[in-house]
């Protein structure tokens, strides 16, 4: 029997549509200083802007049960297009309601962009699904430290309103996409061509393993949630400047992509579950030692955190994709919902929370429950049909 190949080329392709993607999905943590003081927002209110961007994560689960039927190519190339514009127009939304409206649609692209792009990176990585998914995610996290510093640079070049020249970038990376991308029915991934998508019998049959990946999920998501979003808020409350509060968030996503793409490959030869408990443990000794630290031990410590709370991902991803379901895409589905759901949670929390007593303590919170992640790896292991 041929032993599957690993794709270099298709991975980084759809990586690459990742990154861009991503990129423009990353520009709300770094503007919420400037919209905050435009619009007079209190953090809540700033907490339910990202949870409208996150909002049609949940449209996921459908996305999932007729992904057999979409146009995985088009998806590929158009999202991050969608997504693009929309980023780039933050700047220019005269009020609230249309603000709401550009992050929705950019919800939307993201929802339809996460579900097939994870299944493909797995068909094209053969027995290397770690890699894979660790290229992928490296594609995601380096978008998310490069987007805060190129909307940050544009709003000092162009002002707020002069960010939609950012609009053409990314509709020279589409017209790439759609001349490098091959012409090809993707869509036999999501069910390996075979059984037709049945969304509930799969969610009856992993309901357990679903159930305990969300509780380890929301509690890693209060300390990954929090930083992601108010990170730069939370620099320029402590007297920093948004240029500063930008490039806290890229060193943040800088080791976050490092810790993405070494931990994916880690995995393979240590095990899924011997690596989410060693990150558990670590997260949220590094994100008190941080809460406590001042401006320059801060800096330094960005770069451990984002290894510590990000690598998790292509792990998680990995581990999702090897259950034995022959139906990957809904088993993507329901890792791509409950990621959004237990983010939006955790940034509602971090917002509400930090109104009444600060950011500062409330990052103390989400660092002691951050704790109960470390059980919460028991759990999963107890429902998953994967146990190395």
């Amino acid at each position: 029997m041929k032993k599957p190949v690993f794709k270099s080329a298709k991975v980084f392709t759809v990586s690459s549509a990742h990154f861009v993607h991503d990129v423009y999905s990353s520009f709300l943590a770094p503007l919420l200083p400037l919209l905050i003081e435009k619009f007079a927002l209190s953090l809540a209110s700033a907490s339910v802007l990202s949870i409208v961007q996150q909002l049609p994560s949940f449209l996921s689960l459908f996305v999932g049960a007729v992904a057999h039927k979409l146009p995985w190519r088009w998806i590929i190339i158009l999202a991050p297009l969608i997504t693009g514009i929309c980023g780039s127009l933050i700047g220019l939304a005269p009020d609230q309601i249309v603000l709401g409206v550009l992050l929705f649609t950019i919800g939307i692209s993201s929802a339809l962009f996460h579900v097939p792009a994870p299944v493909m990176i797995k068909y094209f990585s053969g027995n290397q699904a770690g890699k894979g998914m660790s290229l992928y995610m490296l594609g995601g996290e380096a978008a998310r430290m490069i987007g805060p510093v190129l909307i940050v640079t544009a709003v000092s070049i162009w002002q707020l309103e002069g960010t939609w020249r950012l609009i053409f970038p990314v509709v020279a990376a589409s017209v790439t996409l759609f001349f490098v991308l091959e012409n090809k029915p993707y869509q036999k991934y999501a069910n390996n061509g075979h059984k037709p998508i049945n969304w509930w019998s799969t969610i009856k049959e992993y309901k357990y393993f679903f159930f305990a990946l969300t509780v380890f999920m929301l509690f890693r998501s209060l300390m990954k949630g929090s930083l992601a979003t108010f990170l730069p808020t939370y620099m320029g409350m402590k007297g920093s400047s948004l240029f500063t509060g930008a490039i806290a968030l890229s060193v943040l996503q800088l080791s976050a992509a490092f810790g993405s793409f070494i931990m994916g490959g880690i995995s393979d030869r240590i095990g899924r579950f011997k690596s989410l408990l060693i990150l558990s443990i670590l997260s949220p000794i590094f994100m008190l030692i941080f809460v406590f630290s001042g401006f320059t031990l801060q800096m330094v410590l960005l770069l451990v955190l984002g290894v510590v709370l990000y690598a998790t991902s292509p792990v998680m991803l990995a581990l999702v994709l090897e259950q034995g379901s022959n139906q990957p895409a809904m088993m993507n589905t329901g890792f791509t919902t409950i990621n959004f759901a237990t983010n939006a949670i955790a940034v509602l929390f971090t917002g509400i929370i930090g109104d009444i007593i600060g950011l500062d303590m409330t990052l103390q919170i989400a660092a002691f429950l951050g704790i109960a992640a470390v059980p919460a790896v028991f759990i999963l292991k107890k429902y998953s049909k994967e146990k190395r």
